[in-house]
């Protein structure tokens, strides 16, 4: 958080002709913290918090702050996942000095037995398959150009996995890396998805939306000619278009871009996973999931509540990332109802599908925080999520 918000906040709030008692109300925001943003008491605040105040005083939340990134992932994360960012870091191996050289045939079959690996979040595996599948990758395609796309693949997924666990600079990293290997167009307008998430995390929502903006006109198909590849990536990139603009208090951009992506699932007329990547995994339930998150960003409780009604979330994988966060935002719209036993309920549900997804969630500790805070006693249902997510009580 930038050290002027408290000047940009008390310049903008002046003139709207607003006091803070009436900025408070308006925004739901305590009384007590807005003064303390004004006199620079208290500059790290939530990207909640900006999104209300930008909301109130009707500008974007980048006219408060330049970016708000989630808190990254600490030691002990880095040091589980160091052999991954060795390997991603390492020079190739001459095959000279290999005792067995990778071979095309050998490399692909790898990352496809690896695949579901990332898709079920099996992160402790991967913690001990990927470094290997990294450096083999790396040396085969200095001697084998087929490799390349292979290449590019394995980093997009590292890349996605780094951002999942938080470790934002490795994940940048990696999918540089995999946009210097991208062979086709649709390739890398898949990666560019999983970079404007990473930005999204990072907090930078003006480079996010610029990016996805872009990126979706780059791609846009022609219809009704569009193959299930096609609309899946365009629609992909105008979800990120639309998450980048409702946190930054674009509430008619975000709806426009999400009207747009309603088109591509509609015309796909079912979830479709093109050519067997779950990444790009895209259709109407897709698109339902990220309204609802669009809602719980703009402070809409009891909309999420109601959309995620109307979703089949039974249908999708338990260990489904979408799955999964929509289920948090479930969780935390019970908890802004102060309904405590649904929200602890649902926790319940991601614990069971995802035990190593949920412990690198932010969002998770915060929900939960909240759905615990001012409890004399903790059951030990409430204590054993609370160390799971690594929550300190």
């Amino acid at each position: 958080m930038s050290a002027n918000l408290g000047q940009r906040l008390r310049d903008t709030r002046k003139r709207r002709g607003l006091s803070q008692r009436e900025l408070s109300k308006l925004s739901g925001v305590p009384l007590s913290l807005i003064r303390k943003l004004e006199q620079g008491e208290h500059n790290d605040t939530r990207l909640e918090t900006a999104r209300r105040l930008a909301h109130a005083l009707k500008i974007p939340t980048t006219r408060l702050i330049t970016e708000h990134a989630e808190t990254p992932a600490g030691p002990d994360t880095a040091n589980h996942w160091a052999p991954v960012h060795a390997a991603l870091a390492a020079t190739p191996q001459p095959t000279d000095d290999a005792p067995e050289a990778p071979t095309y045939n050998g490399v692909r079959d790898a990352l496809h037995a690896a695949t579901p690996l990332f898709s079920t979040d099996r992160f402790d595996a991967l913690t001990t398959v990927l470094p290997p599948l990294l450096r083999d990758t790396e040396t085969l395609t200095e001697i084998d150009p087929r490799a390349r796309p292979l290449r590019a693949r394995l980093l997009e997924l590292t890349g996605w996995l780094m951002t999942q666990t938080r470790q934002f600079d490795a994940a940048e990293l990696a999918l540089e890396r995999a946009l210097d290997d991208a062979t086709d167009h649709v390739q890398v307008a898949a990666t560019i998805n999983t970079q404007c998430w990473l930005l999204l995390r990072r907090g930078k929502l003006a480079q996010a939306r610029e990016v996805a903006m872009h990126w979706a006109d780059e791609v846009e198909p022609r219809m009704p000619r569009a193959t299930p590849s096609e609309l899946s990536t365009w629609g992909w990139l105008l979800l990120r278009l639309s998450a980048a603009a409702i946190r930054d208090n674009r509430p008619g951009e975000a709806q426009d871009a999400l009207r747009l992506a309603h088109s591509a699932a509609v015309a796909l007329g079912q979830e479709c996973t093109p050519e067997g990547d779950f990444l790009r995994t895209f259709g109407p339930v897709t698109v339902a999931l990220k309204r609802t998150e669009d809602a719980m960003v703009a402070g809409q409780p009891d909309k999420v509540l109601t959309l995620a009604s109307r979703i089949p979330a039974h249908s999708l994988k338990p260990t489904s990332n979408n799955r999964n966060r929509h289920l948090l935002d479930v969780a935390n719209a019970h908890a802004q109802l102060r309904q405590y036993a649904e929200a602890l309920d649902t926790f319940q549900k991601i614990r069971t599908g995802s035990p190593e997804w949920l412990p690198n969630q932010q969002y998770a500790r915060d929900v939960l925080g909240r759905v615990l805070s001012g409890r004399r006693t903790l059951t030990s249902e409430m204590r054993e999520l609370a160390e799971m997510v690594q929550l300190p009580l």
